[in-house]
């Protein structure tokens, strides 16, 4: 469990290949590693890690294919920098939110553009995941916790302050840049619930407005 408040950016060391899947190094030499152990989860871009090795200054995890399909790691190479995030513990302060780390699909920025010392961003997407994103709602985007500003169709806004653009990966988008997206978890659990026994059925197609009228949640 994370907040989506980046630690540190690092920077991929190496992806080698293992039979379909992928060993991952990264180093964060400004990053202290002295209270991680090996098991422990570092959010790398907002995906969750297992840490199987910890050289010192970083750490090497393995990823899985599922993984690989969902997030943008498939694109990363030597270089590539990361935002950071160690593991939540009860004594961290919640300053973003409840952040998992599971990834649920890929975005892409649409848009940057200067609004007095901030910047402005839009970025689609993936259409199963719109409903999901509010206005005013939180959303993760490469592991960064961050408020949703405006809400069209599958396009959101997101307003970010210098400080957040200096210490994140997030100064380096253009328009074209894949970033890996999770929504609030909140919302994916209140769908379910709504869906109340039908939940327990192999096949549904979820919460529609269709869904809602006929059990009685709209007049």
């Amino acid at each position: 469990m994370f907040t989506g408040i980046i630690e540190t950016v690092g920077q991929i060391v190496s992806l080698e290949r293992r039979g379909g899947d992928v060993r991952l190094r990264v180093r964060a030499a400004d990053m202290s590693w002295s209270d991680v152990a090996l098991g422990d989860s570092i959010a790398t871009n907002g995906v969750c890690l297992t840490a199987v090795e910890l050289p010192g200054d970083g750490f090497a995890a393995d990823v899985s294919l599922e993984t690989l399909s969902l997030t943008s790691i498939g694109s990363w190479k030597s270089g590539t920098a990361v935002n950071l995030e160690k593991a939540l513990t009860p004594q961290s302060r919640l300053g973003g939110h409840i952040v998992s780390g599971h990834v649920d699909g890929l975005g892409e920025v649409v848009e940057r553009a200067p609004d007095a010392r901030s910047e402005r961003f839009s970025i689609r997407a993936p259409r199963e995941l719109a409903k999901y994103i509010a206005h005013k709602g939180s959303i993760t985007v490469d592991g960064t916790s961050l408020t949703v500003n405006k809400v069209n169709g599958d396009v959101f806004e997101l307003n970010i302050v210098p400080h957040t653009i200096e210490r994140t990966i997030i100064g380096e988008y253009t328009a074209g840049t894949q970033v890996n997206l999770e929504v609030d978890v909140i919302a994916r659990y209140l769908e379910r619930l709504l869906l109340g026994e039908k939940a327990a059925e192999a096949v549904t197609k979820g919460v529609s407005e269709s869904f809602l009228a006929e059990n009685g949640y709209l007049k």
